[in-house]
């Protein structure tokens, strides 16, 4: 393990030449899914912070930016962050990264908090629902899949999940539920927190930040309306938890398509400290601090798992 340690602190040694690697989760699983194979369990993820809370220098994120700014941060530095708002991160990874000392930060959509599911759950949950039969979706435009095998099903989802993201935003929600309903999937479902999750969070020593209202691709809608999302996800959550939210997260993220110098500006103007993306790669002080990336650890081994961060600190992802 000290030789992780060594290896990370020799790439990123701190200081003006610090670089912030900046770890991006979704959910935490209470046991393996095969239609989420990119989600850990509980079990993986109790490995993974225990990795990176031994062998880097894990900040909240409000102080790891401000120290990137100034050039003061430690050897290794890293933060953990949540997107969404899911259920699980109360329950299931919160008391893990309690045990291992660490803290994170949690970008939650405030649309969805009590809601029942996001748009790409409704269509998880369809082809779960429908099992080996086949999916017809041509009247959303979606096409045909076959579901027989769990290869199959996990293609479907790889082929409608990308092309669905990309609808109009109000249109993309109704199609996922109403694809859902016709394959027989519940409407009522806890898989997004409730407002005393916020608060269990809060109490523990995690941050809250901003993921929009209801989580549109900033990039594709207008400016008003761009502007009313990122206002009111801050708005709500403040209200809720009763403490300023200063942090702010890009829905998907990726700056080829998703956002643009618009949002960046609209982010900056509305006077949030920092906002993170999901283009891969860490940060160093001439980062521009509405532009943090962050890294996605996909590998389900320790070994892989940590050969994998110090790719990330040397700039091979």
């Amino acid at each position: 393990m000290a030789l992780w340690k060594t290896a990370y602190r020799m790439l990123a040694p701190g200081g003006r030449r610090g670089k912030l690697l900046i770890f991006i989760f979704h959910q935490v699983l209470r046991e393996p899914d095969p239609l989420r194979p990119y989600e850990p369990d509980a079990e993986q993820f109790d490995w993974m912070v225990q990795h990176i809370a031994r062998n880097f220098s894990v900040l909240p994120l409000a102080d790891a930016a401000a120290r990137l700014a100034a050039g003061s941060l430690p050897p290794a530095a890293a933060c953990i962050t949540f997107d969404d708002g899911y259920r699980n991160n109360a329950e299931l990874a919160l008391p893990i990264l309690r045990r291992h000392g660490a803290v994170a930060t949690f970008f939650v959509a405030s649309g969805f908090l009590g809601q029942g599911r996001m748009w790409n759950d409704d269509l998880i949950e369809a082809v779960r629902q429908l099992g080996s039969a086949d999916a017809d979706w041509r009247a959303y435009g979606l096409g045909v899949h076959r579901l027989t095998t769990p290869a199959d099903r996990l293609q479907c989802l790889a082929d409608v999940l990308p092309r669905l993201k990309y609808f109009p935003h109000a249109e993309r929600a109704s199609v996922a539920r109403e694809v859902a309903r016709a394959a027989g999937v519940a409407e009522e479902s806890s898989m997004m927190m409730e407002a005393e999750h916020l608060a269990q969070l809060i109490a523990s020593g995690m941050e809250i930040g901003a993921h929009t209202h209801s989580h549109p691709i900033l990039g594709q809608i207008g400016p008003e309306e761009a502007r009313a999302e990122v206002a009111r996800g801050r708005s709500e959550l403040e209200r809720m938890t009763g403490h300023p939210i200063r942090l702010f997260a890009y829905p998907n993220g990726d700056t080829r398509r998703d956002l643009g110098q618009r949002d960046v500006d609209l982010v900056r103007d509305l006077g949030f400290a920092c906002a993170v993306i999901t283009d891969p790669g860490f940060a160093v002080a001439a980062t521009n601090p509405y532009l943090l990336p962050r890294f996605t650890p996909w590998d389900r081994t320790p070994g892989r798992f940590a050969m994998r961060c110090s790719m990330a600190l040397a700039g091979r992802l």
